[in-house]
C-alpha cells in the first residue's frame, strides 16, 4: 500500500484504531495491568506504548524532529478509563500532526531512533503495522484470561467454515 494523500490515509487508519478501540471495552477494568509473566507488557503498557510511540516516535519523526519516546509504564497513566483516554488523547494530538503534513512531504525522508532513512508515507505504513501488532497481543492476553472478544471483521474463524462452500 503506496500513501499518497494523508487526507484518505487518514480515513484508513481511523478505522485501524476504531478498531483497537472497540476491544478496550472488552478488558476487565481490575486486569489493565495483568500480564502474562513477570517483565512483559501488562495490558495497561500495550495501550499506553501505543499511545506513546504514535504520538512521540512517529509523530515527531514525520516532522524531521528526533524521537521523544520515553516509555510506557504507569507513569503516563493508571487505572482502566484514564489509560483509555490517554490512548484517545495521544491520538488526537498524533492525528493532527499527521493531518498537518504537506502532500509533497509523503516522499521525503525521515530518519527513524534506529538511524535509518525512510519515506514519510513508508513511516506511516509502519505505524499502522506496528497498531495492528499490538491489538494482535491485546486479543491474546483477553484470550488467556477467557474474555470471549468479538470478531474483528464481523464472523469468527468457525463462522466463516459454516458459511463456506
Amino acid at each position: 500500500m503506496e500513501i499518497i494523500d494523508v487526507q484518505s490515509f487518514m480515513r484508513y487508519y481511523s478505522k485501524i484504531k476504531a478498531r483497537t478501540v472497540k476491544l478496550f471495552d472488552y478488558i476487565p477494568a481490575d486486569q489493565i495491568e495483568w500480564s502474562y509473566q513477570d517483565n512483559k507488557f501488562t495490558i495497561g503498557d500495550i495501550i499506553r506504548h501505543l499511545a506513546n510511540i504514535e504520538r512521540y516516535m512517529y509523530a515527531e519523526n514525520v516532522q524531521f524532529k528526533e524521537s521523544k519516546y520515553n516509555g510506557c509504564g504507569i507513569e503516563f497513566a493508571e487505572g482502566h478509563k484514564n489509560v483509555i483516554e490517554y490512548y484517545k488523547d495521544m491520538h488526537q494530538e498524533s492525528a493532527k500532526i499527521f493531518l498537518d503534513i504537506p502532500q509533497q512531504d509523503l516522499m521525503k525522508k525521515c530518519m527513524t531512533p534506529a538511524g535509518i532513512e525512510i519515506s514519510i508515507w513508508k513511516w506511516l505504513r509502519a505505524m499502522v503495522e506496528h497498531e495492528v501488532h499490538h491489538r494482535g497481543q491485546l486479543y491474546m492476553y483477553l484470550a488467556i484470561l477467557g474474555v470471549q472478544t468479538p470478531p474483528i471483521f464481523g464472523l469468527t474463524s468457525e463462522e466463516v467454515v459454516d458459511k463456506s462452500i
